[in-house]
């Protein structure tokens, strides 16, 4: 039992499980409930998202900016370099398979010639300011503070991305598989699950030859300027990739992380530094996913997908990304706002992308891991070549 309640992914499979079966016998007073909880409870991610993206978000460029040296910004581009990257090659293989591979438009077919299971009673919370404002106020005040060393302020944001926190793991986390139930039971009730359940399959075979791609060029890149085997590297890596695998937590891996990259001859002071803030601001795996997934959903229901929007909200998800936190499932909690303000994913549709994500995380955090190691083989080499003509 105690498994079963710090164990998310089983949740949420044992929800989606039930939500697809129960969805053909309950009767519609009793899925009404249900409905009524998930109207409820997505009001409440509505108005939370604002405010989870400043908590995050502001004291994450804040601190990453407290002691910017020349490496220090090098590691930065570098990192939001590899996650633009993976990004990208996501985008393009995931809009030149999906189309095929996924049954396109069928979800918006089925909704238009089906019932649904409507609520008793909602409750209206409007957010305090909309999600772009959010984000412009947290860049606005996270570079204000990390230039202006302003340690009050600072201090004042550490404590609210406590709270922030708090309110993740405490009012959204626990009741997300409840959520993802209901929408599933409604999905059953109104012919939509099969399409979904067919889509999340064929999504997770890809996206995981993608993460094998991605990490194999970050390690032949790696190889090239740090002048190694790159398969030797991501052998030595090996330790860590697994262990990701077990925590879901690149944070929570840091150590293993550490002691592996060492292992790769980069010098301790570059390995001290690079690799924690790397399991904070590199999240090249967690932005594949994401990407793929938001493409995925948006072509089983039918929308438009335009390049431009497309290269945009990879761009920002890149930023949002500085703002995961080192636990379970933070990248997609970081990334609602991007979904929201720029591919105007709603409730329910952050709901799956949630349940999606979340069933891939392991490999996700693996596959970040994997790239902090060889990321800092880059900044290590670079390093060494600043020393040298000095």
């Amino acid at each position: 039992m105690n498994f079963l309640k710090k164990n998310l992914l089983i949740q949420i499979i044992i929800a989606i499980g039930l939500g697809s079966v129960l969805g053909n016998y309950l009767p519609e007073e009793i899925g009404r409930v249900f409905s009524t909880f998930n109207s409820i409870f997505g009001d409440f991610l509505g108005f939370a998202i604002p405010l989870i993206i400043i908590g995050l978000i502001v004291p994450a460029i804040g601190n990453i900016g407290k002691n910017a040296g020349r490496l220090l910004l090098i590691t930065t581009a570098i990192a939001y370099g590899s996650t633009l990257f993976a990004g990208l090659i996501s985008y393009g293989v995931s809009i030149s398979t999906f189309p095929n591979l996924l049954n396109t438009g069928e979800m918006s077919q089925v909704q238009e010639a089906t019932r649904t299971l409507k609520p008793y009673f909602s409750i209206e919370m409007p957010p305090l300011f909309d999600v772009m404002s959010a984000l412009i106020i947290s860049f606005v005040l996270g570079i204000g503070i990390s230039k202006n060393n302003l340690q009050y302020l600072e201090g004042v944001f550490n404590d609210f991305q406590k709270v922030i926190m708090a309110l993740i793991n405490k009012a959204i986390i626990p009741f997300l598989p409840l959520f993802i139930f209901g929408i599933f039971l409604n999905m059953t009730y109104n012919g939509q699950v099969f399409v979904v359940l067919d889509t999340f399959i064929k999504i997770i075979g890809v996206i995981f030859i993608l993460h094998i791609f991605v990490l194999v060029f970050q390690y032949v890149i790696a190889g090239i300027i740090g002048k190694q085997n790159p398969f030797k590297l991501m052998k030595n890596m090996l330790p860590a990739y697994f262990t990701a695998l077990g925590t879901q937590s690149s944070a929570a891996t840091i150590p293993v992380t550490l002691k592996q990259t060492l292992a790769n001859n980069v010098d301790p002071k570059i390995a001290g530094f690079t690799i924690p803030l790397c399991a904070t601001i590199h999240l090249s795996g967690s932005t594949l996913k994401i990407v793929a997934c938001a493409i995925a959903l948006m072509l089983v229901q039918g929308e438009v997908i335009e390049f431009g929007e497309m290269i945009g909200f990879i761009c920002m998800l890149g930023v949002a990304m500085v703002a995961a936190p080192g636990v379970p499932g933070g990248a997609i909690m970081a990334s609602l706002g991007v979904l929201s303000s720029i591919l105007g994913f709603n409730t329910e549709q952050q709901s799956l992308m949630i349940a999606l994500y979340i069933a891939m995380d392991s490999f996700g955090t693996a596959c970040n891991v994997m790239g902090d190691g060889a990321i800092a083989i880059i900044v290590n080499r670079i390093g060494q070549n600043k020393v040298a003509a000095s």
